[in-house]
């Protein structure tokens, strides 16, 4: 392989704090990797490796099969010949394999007070949203004078924690309690919708790439997973800050989110953040892209089972020849009894999917 990357996409240094099993999300970058590649992934998936072997053999998914059986950063430091793919380009990775570019701008965009300013500066449409430097900064006026109902969002956030819906000003002040003094913060206008899009660039060495928009399955405001396609593909809202990052530096994968409002005069599309990494939608696309997948749903499931030779997928398994099937994704967390697997095939093909994984489950 001429180029092969090093894969190290364990997120523990990026995640919220007490999501059950987020130690075990480094396997989700195995369908990613090509022969030859290195992937660094956590020691306790190693018994799990054969099945997950034995999957994509059956599924037609070509991976690497080199690991590295450490979540360190020291191997990225070590195969310097290698490129670099992380799920969040932060401080310990930088020590490893420093680029100050991709560094300054990750650190930039992932405060979504920066992102505001940065979005007004580029004419990206955003929810109303007003910025504190501080929860100290909001007082009587700006409580008085709140967008309600509304979202009281930190600044730096994962996974939809230190976000809390306000209806009043009484919710408002109960959650500015739940800040310590000194934590930047936003006060945003809830947006109403039921559509909310993820759309995915990649940097590569041809340049910018758009790769794909889906549409968010969301649990109130935390992701569960992602349809694809989706019904609107509004890049051209967020291309300025695309093109901004991309000069400023970024590298790998990164996203935003936009709200699709209905109005009567057809849909308005809101950015509301950027995620300046890869999420959760970036694992299923590249696997969906490898196999020429148009029509998916990648969504998680709880299951009873705590190892992959336990389920059954006979008859299930994604099919090349009919285009639909079950491919898994973040398999690492079934050892504490979670899973995402993406569905393929047609909206109605993807219910039934999902139906009979549910059962055997």
């Amino acid at each position: 392989m001429a180029n092969p990357r090093i894969f190290n996409h364990d997120i523990m240094g990026c995640t919220a704090e007490g999501v059950t099993g987020n130690h075990l999300y480094s396997g989700r970058a195995l369908g990613a990797t090509e022969p030859g590649d290195l992937i660094q992934l956590h020691p306790a998936l190693q018994p799990q490796w054969p099945h997950i072997q034995a999957h994509y053999g059956r599924v037609g998914l070509p991976h690497t099969d080199r690991v590295v059986w450490d979540v360190g950063h020291q191997p990225l430091a070590r195969h310097r010949d290698h490129a670099v793919s992380v799920f969040f380009f932060g401080p310990s990775e930088q020590a490893a394999r420093p680029d100050d570019r991709w560094y300054r701008v990750v650190d930039y965009i992932n405060s979504k007070n920066r992102f505001m300013a940065l979005a007004d500066r580029l004419g990206v449409p955003v929810p109303r949203t007003l910025c504190f430097d501080g929860v100290e900064q909001i007082d009587a006026k700006a409580i008085d004078t709140a967008p309600f109902p509304c979202y009281l969002k930190a600044a730096v956030s994962v996974s939809g924690v230190g976000i809390y819906r306000c209806a009043d000003a009484t919710a408002l002040r109960e959650a500015l309690q739940r800040f310590s003094h000194g934590i930047p913060v936003q006060i945003q206008a809830e947006v109403v919708s039921d559509s909310f899009l993820n759309l995915q660039y990649a940097v590569t060495d041809a340049g910018l790439r758009r790769l794909v928009a889906t549409e968010q399955v969301l649990d109130g405001f935390v992701h569960q997973g992602n349809r694809c396609p989706a019904a609107h593909a509004p890049w051209d809202i967020v291309e300025p800050m695309a093109r901004w990052l991309f000069d400023e530096g970024m590298q790998g994968v990164f996203a935003f989110d936009v709200a699709v409002v209905d109005r009567p005069d057809g849909p308005e599309f809101l950015a509301i953040e950027c995620n300046p990494r890869y999420n959760g939608a970036s694992y299923p696309t590249a696997v969906a892209e490898r196999l020429d997948i148009a029509h998916w749903l990648a969504r998680s499931f709880q299951t009873r089972h705590r190892s992959l030779d336990q389920l059954d997928l006979a008859g299930l398994e994604y099919d090349k020849a009919t285009g639909e099937g079950v491919i898994l994704i973040n398999w690492g967390p079934i050892l504490v009894g979670k899973l995402l697997a993406l569905l393929a095939g047609p909206p109605e093909r993807q219910d039934a999917l999902a139906a009979e994984l549910e059962a055997r489950l």
